[in-house]
């Protein structure tokens, strides 16, 4: 579900189904760029690697990128289709990844078990995403990293940029004692539209890292 969201169609509440996204990536050999995204990338870069969880992997990009630099990571996703694509993937570039299918409408990943934990662009109807959005967040060991990122309107996601919440909400719903957030602010890139054209796009991005005792 992750990496460069360029093409959509609005296909309502069965887009949230594992049936919804095995049968997208059963249609075509690959269909996000094969690159991490680039709020994971520069938000992540620098920080010294740990065990990672990668929420809606997706075919895989940015775990396999996570792996490369060290870090020890779960990756989930609703696919098996999209799972078994980023198992392949990752073999072939040598990095070991635990990968996981999971419908992120309930699943609860456990407290405080991850350095990181990182959501690029989840699709889930939006009044679920404050529930996956604390438990994403308990799941953050202290000193560890909540990274969510999302669409902003653009002409690309007019039509699903609404589903998202934005970076400053959320920062809203975390607790100031508990958490220290480092973004929450939208950043604008280039990207290339369905037509080739270039277009620009902006992301919600809220960084934030949990509070040692």
């Amino acid at each position: 579900m992750t990496m460069q969201h360029e093409h959509h169609a609005d296909h309502g509440d069965t887009e949230y189904t594992q049936e919804f996204w095995d049968e997208r990536y059963g249609s075509a050999d690959r269909i996000w760029s094969g690159r991490p995204n680039v709020q994971l990338v520069a938000q992540v870069a620098e920080l010294p690697p740990g065990e990672a969880l990668d929420v809606g992997s997706g075919e895989g990009a940015d775990a396999i990128w996570l792996a490369s630099r060290g870090w020890k990571v779960t990756a989930v996703d609703v696919s098996a289709v999209a799972l078994d694509r980023a198992a392949r993937a990752a073999e072939a570039q040598g990095v070991t990844i635990s990968w996981e299918q999971r419908d992120m409408l309930s699943w609860d990943p456990g407290a405080a078990r991850f350095d990181l934990v990182s959501a690029q662009f989840m699709h889930l109807p939006l009044a679920a995403q404050e529930s996956m959005h604390a438990r994403l967040a308990a799941a953050v060991r202290p000193g560890g990293t909540l990274l969510i990122v999302g669409h902003l309107h653009s002409e690309l996601h007019a039509h699903i940029a609404p589903r998202f919440r934005r970076a400053e909400d959320i920062a809203a719903s975390l607790d100031p004692a508990d958490w220290q957030v480092l973004v929450a602010t939208s950043f604008e890139r280039q990207a290339t539209g369905q037509d080739g054209e270039h277009v620009t796009i902006t992301d919600s991005v809220l960084r934030a890292v949990r509070r040692r005792s």
